[in-house]
């Protein structure tokens, strides 16, 4: 089986593949002065607990935005698991798709493995919308290749800012209000923050339409797609394992 990595500015993700088929899955926050021993005490209890042992993992293949992570991720893998890791941005390591901007080394390896995982499933030209600690949304063309795109704070850094640079709002959960009009602090809060998003979203892929000349469809991922896929209908299909079906792509595309 695969283990793959994702890790990102808040979690890290860590899912079990066997061939295409996802066997376990499992997330903690993401601390860079962790060591791969910490990593590796957690992670071989929670395999346990799943009937999985470190035997059953050959191949181990790595995304990172957070390059302080790399060095323990890398240690676990060889040291707990005997895996010479596949990292995505790494010399040789070859994704079949290029970066056309004019600092291709600067994208993040999530949004790479995204446009990958995209085009292999849903074909191009899209966008890709990733909700996690920013909120990104990337143009992929016919070919798969990355054209760029936006970059937007997160839902959650959003409402963790208005909480603490407002004394009087308290902190809120995200969530779909029932009414637009909020008739509490609360309430008013949470239409103006999930409103606010979808306004968001529908008004930059709007703006990315106009600028290519014609309608892609959108594909969201992350943990809150759901919530905001519901919401608006220019997202058109929301896929969570996105990131992490890229990563098993990525690896069997370098490993024979």
């Amino acid at each position: 089986m695969l283990l793959a990595i994702d890790s990102g500015n808040t979690n890290i993700v860590f899912a079990l593949y066997d061939g295409t088929e996802q066997r376990g899955v499992w997330r903690r926050s993401n601390d860079y002065r962790r060591t791969a021993d910490e990593y590796g005490v957690w992670l071989m209890q929670l395999m346990g607990l799943s009937e999985f042992a470190p035997a059953d993992i050959d191949g181990a293949v790595i995304a990172t935005v957070v390059p302080d992570t790399l060095f323990g991720l890398k240690t676990l893998c060889r040291d707990f698991l005997g895996a010479e890791p596949v990292v995505v941005g790494e010399p040789g390591v070859e994704l079949g798709i290029e970066a056309l901007v004019d600092s291709p080394e600067s994208v993040g390896a999530d949004r790479l493995v995204n446009a990958l995982a995209a085009h292999e499933t849903y074909g191009g030209p899209l966008i890709v919308v990733d909700f996690g600690t920013a909120t990104t949304f990337d143009v992929i063309d016919g070919d798969g290749n990355y054209c760029g795109g936006c970059i937007a704070p997160g839902i959650n850094l959003s409402v963790e800012a208005l909480h603490q640079a407002a004394a009087m709002l308290p902190r809120i959960s995200v969530e779909r209000p029932p009414t637009v009009i909020g008739k509490r602090t609360s309430s008013a809060m949470q239409s103006g923050v999930y409103w606010g998003y979808v306004g968001l979203i529908e008004g930059l892929v709007a703006r990315i339409h106009a600028e290519v000349g014609g309608e892609l469809p959108v594909v969201a991922t992350g943990g809150l797609a759901p919530l905001f896929g519901a919401a608006t209908a220019v997202i058109g299909n929301v896929d969570r394992d996105l990131t992490l079906r890229g990563l098993v792509s990525v690896f069997g595309r370098n490993v024979s």
